[in-house]
């Protein structure tokens, strides 16, 4: 090797060295809220006293230190499950404070409970619709209105949409519409965006897609069986991963190995999807999530393992668990690791876990509740 080759490799390998060790990552300080092992959570303000808390199955955790729990109600209990697959806030009766949405597989039932204004006392529960086993509740703004309907996904039952009634002056009546979308069985894993750019918005089924009509709880949808995800994840995310201007879709295999993307394409006028891998060493990935935790204006795929999805019997399920977040870059998925390791130490998403910036620092924390207990990671920024 020459003198200049010599020195040009000493100057590349420095620069590369230099630019490695400048370059920063998020760190995350995690905390163990609860030994607890419901597999739904959420944040937000239960009593209205200005600081966020948590909530998770039977409890609500006030903030800002979490370290007290206060009842919420008893939850059906199956085995190594609980009945409560999501813990959604929303304000169902109009008093001003948000209630929680949720359902399970259980009990076949979707429901509501009644925050009692932030009072430490039993919330009442009440029955929306004895709809069918919900493999977990979903919830998005179906019909535009800047409201968020209920969307559960039913295994073996139709896929229905819950809206709420509200009165003549806006107000919610703790009552909801019912609307029938397909009746056909759902299968597992549900998403909603718009698949086709229409600007309406779509619905992503295992076995193919629904296209939204003009009028979205009345109009007639219409069914694509374009592809197979199995037992996808819930929610199956829409998003335009490569940045071609078609939506794309993020799936999760939930009770086996697998996370994958499928890029939408068209041959000779038809609509094809081309599958990418993003990750075939893990399994679980039952819920998934799109966030921007690195405050860089384009969101990060989080996702993680659901611990013991089906109490020993999947593919996977004795593997290490973890939580970890994937940067987006035109098609590409890099996978940088937030918790990793055995149930006894570290933390998977269990099937609903939660996004929001817990202490006002600007960066978004993770929530996460399971079979391994309920953990938060608050994001402290990139260090």
């Amino acid at each position: 090797m020459s003198t200049r080759t010599l020195l040009i490799y000493l100057i590349v390998s420095v620069n590369f060295a230099l630019t490695c060790c400048a370059q920063k990552m998020l760190k995350f300080k995690k905390t163990k809220i609860a030994d607890t092992t419901y597999e739904a959570a959420s944040i937000y303000d239960v009593d209205k006293d200005g600081n966020l808390d948590i909530v998770s199955g039977e409890y609500w955790f006030p903030g800002p230190d979490f370290t007290k729990r206060i009842k919420i109600c008893d939850v059906q209990k199956e085995g190594d499950y609980y009945d409560d697959f999501s813990d959604y806030p929303m304000d169902v009766d109009g008093d001003g404070y948000l209630d929680i949405v949720t359902g399970g597989w259980w009990g076949k039932t979707l429901r509501w409970r009644e925050n009692p204004k932030g009072q430490p006392i039993i919330w009442k529960v009440h029955d929306i619709d004895n709809c069918g086993s919900i493999e977990r509740p979903c919830f998005w703004d179906i019909d535009g209105d800047g409201t968020i309907e209920v969307v559960p996904n039913l295994y073996n039952d139709s896929l229905n949409i819950y809206k709420l009634i509200t009165d003549s002056s806006g107000k919610p009546t703790g009552k909801f519409s019912k609307y029938v979308i397909r009746k056909e069985p759902q299968r597992h894993g549900l998403g909603f965006g718009d698949i086709n750019g229409d600007g309406r918005g779509d619905f992503v089924l295992a076995e193919g897609w629904l296209e939204a009509p003009a009028d979205p709880l009345k109009g007639q949808w219409i069914w694509h069986p374009e592809f197979n995800l199995g037992r996808a994840s819930d929610p199956i995310l829409v998003y335009d991963v490569d940045s071609d201007g078609l939506a794309d879709l993020i799936v999760g295999q939930a009770h086996d190995y697998g996370l994958y993307w499928l890029q939408q394409t068209f041959n000779a006028g038809k609509r094809t999807w081309v599958k990418h891998d993003i990750d075939t060493t893990r399994s679980q990935y039952h819920d998934l999530a799109l966030a921007d935790i690195d405050n860089d204006g384009r969101p990060e795929l989080i996702t993680g393992k659901r611990y013991w999805a089906h109490c020993g019997n999947d593919p996977g399920e004795r593997d290490n668990i973890g939580i970890y977040y994937f940067e987006i870059d035109a098609g590409k998925f890099k996978c940088v690791t937030i918790d990793y390791g055995p149930p006894t130490q570290a933390s998977g998403v269990g099937i609903y876990f939660w996004i929001a910036d817990i202490d006002g620092n600007g960066w978004k924390d993770i929530l996460a509740p399971g079979k391994q207990g309920l953990y938060l990671f608050k994001n402290l920024g990139l260090k």
